[in-house]
């Protein structure tokens, strides 16, 4: 491990395309203050700054694992430049969320279904989309379950769970990913809407 502090970013890639994940390890703990100074400096909040910062590193898990990855750059250009569109992104969807105009007269904008109570149908469908996520959760592997439990429902950051269940940060954002994937498969499969329509 202690070699590792001392190989460059391109090479620390290299090692963790062929498998060794200490060598990407590496990479966050070398470049974890600076991204997430970046991503705190551009959305001034710590729990969206800290969901940008684990969707990076998940990005570029991904990237690298499916060899996208081309040295055409330096690993810390890159590595930002993934943060600022995923920063930019979040800046896209909270506007469109947001964006209402007052000008047109047939539009009341308090008249919207978030501010509005829930009626029953609506509680019954939500009561049933949490069935069926609760079943789903259920067929993933117990280390998958583990993580998507301790990071959704307890709140626990990457590296809070990584130190929870002894394992590395790599390894605990890569389950994470896998959960999400077989989550989608699995509802995909069974023809299961996990959101209100």
């Amino acid at each position: 491990m202690e070699e590792l502090y001392v190989m460059t970013d391109e090479l620390l890639v290299k090692l963790y395309s062929e498998g060794n994940n200490e060598a990407f390890d590496t990479l966050i703990e070398r470049h974890k203050d600076k991204l997430y100074a970046y991503i705190f400096h551009s959305v001034k909040d710590s729990d969206i700054a800290n969901d940008i910062f684990q969707e990076t590193f998940i990005k570029a898990i991904t990237t690298i694992n499916q060899g996208r990855y081309t040295e055409n750059g330096k690993f810390s250009a890159w590595i930002s430049r993934i943060a600022h569109n995923l920063i930019i992104d979040f800046f896209r969807q909270e506007k469109s969320e947001n964006l209402q105009s007052c000008d047109l007269e047939d539009v009341d904008i308090l008249n919207r279904k978030e501010l509005s109570e829930e009626t029953i149908e609506d509680a019954i469908i939500t009561h049933q989309i949490h069935a069926d996520i609760r079943r789903i959760v259920k067929a993933l592997p117990e280390s998958q379950q583990e993580v998507l439990v301790m990071r959704y429902y307890k709140n626990m950051s990457f590296k809070e769970i990584a130190d929870a269940t002894n394992v590395s940060i790599n390894t605990a954002l890569g389950r994470m990913r896998y959960a999400i994937l077989n989550m989608r498969r699995i509802a995909e499969e069974n023809n299961i809407v996990l959101t209100a329509i």
